[in-house]
């Protein structure tokens, strides 16, 4: 009986599966005016990105930076999972990194012969400085051409990424607009809508549920009624993705990818300790604050208290929305 609940489970999620659309040519006017206003992700094909995505072979990128010392993630099993922390934190020179990265079983490895690698750039004070491909990696910077579709003052972080083969990251969300721009490889990217966070088991940013292909539909039973959007990325494409659309990302070949993060809030709204862009804007972090002390407050009282008030504060935030969207739309 459960396995057969399983498969049904299974069933209607595979079939909530929606394609995320493809768009070709995307002028910056066009963006600005349809698209963007929409906070849908969509990938934009045949965009000018530059000589990056003829020249960022494995070789070249190992002799345009060298033997600079970089931190990356290392993990033994293809899954990574930040919750658990079941990958290591080493340094190693770029150049040997990369070789390593585009290999698959290799003869100098940390855990084992087939384990993952990734980059993630940081600042050069991770506490302090964001990341930016100009400063970081500033040959590999001229090769690269970031569409202009934001204002430059908005402009928050470019952050550069290499990923092994068959290396999936965990499911998150982060705060700024970002654009996926994947220069060589392929990847998988699964995204669910901020309203599905109901369904997502959060930790923070980050989801709970780290197989997004075989949850344990057991442990996360509301899982299944999160509609996932999907798409795949060749070398070249860009993916929008719009603040707070969560995003699981496979590399389904080793590849070199620029995450560009721009503010789409006031520039005030954001945390100005944040250098990863994923702190939560400062008003929604009081509003956590005071919504964790209401409910602290709530455990003074019986149980069925607490379940009858803390259901009104939740029909009177819905019935607030709905007001607004209503009045937003008419």
């Amino acid at each position: 009986r459960r396995g057969g609940r399983r498969a049904a489970a299974m069933e209607r999620r595979e079939r909530a599966v929606v394609a995320v659309e493809r768009l070709a040519g995307v002028t910056r006017e066009r963006f600005l005016r349809d698209i963007y206003p929409r906070r849908k992700p969509v990938v934009l094909t045949g965009l000018e990105l530059g000589s990056c995505t003829t020249k960022w072979t494995t070789d070249y990128l190992s002799q345009a930076e060298g033997s600079k010392e970089v931190k990356i993630h290392v993990s033994a099993v293809p899954q990574m999972d930040f919750l658990s922390k079941n990958f290591v934190y080493r340094t190693l020179p770029f150049d040997v990194f990369v070789q390593r990265a585009a290999e698959v079983k290799h003869k100098e490895y940390f855990l084992t012969e087939d384990e993952k690698y990734y980059l993630r750039s940081v600042g050069e004070d991770v506490r302090k400085d964001i990341a930016d491909i100009r400063k970081q990696f500033p040959v590999l910077a001229e090769d690269v051409h970031i569409p202009e579709y934001f204002e430059k003052e908005q402009f928050f972080s470019s952050v550069f990424r290499i990923s092994s083969a068959g290396l999936q990251l965990w499911t998150h969300y982060d705060v700024m607009d970002n654009f996926l721009i994947q220069v060589t490889g392929k990847k998988r990217v699964v995204l669910y809508s901020p309203r599905d966070a109901p369904y997502l088991y959060l930790s923070g940013t980050k989801s709970e549920v780290l197989d997004v292909d075989n949850p344990d539909l057991e442990k996360y039973p509301l899982f299944v009624k999160a509609k996932r959007y999907q798409c795949v990325l060749e070398a070249g494409d860009v993916l929008f993705i719009p603040a707070l659309w969560f995003h699981n990302v496979l590399s389904e070949e080793f590849g070199v990818a620029l995450n560009v993060f721009w503010k789409h809030l006031p520039a005030e709204s954001y945390d100005k300790t944040d250098t990863y862009g994923n702190k939560d804007p400062m008003a929604a972090s009081r509003a956590i604050q005071i919504l964790d002390r209401a409910l602290k407050t709530l455990e003074e009282l019986p149980e069925e208290y607490r379940d009858f008030y803390a259901r009104r504060m939740l029909i009177k935030q819905l019935v607030q929305n709905h007001t607004t969207f209503t009045e937003a739309n008419q």
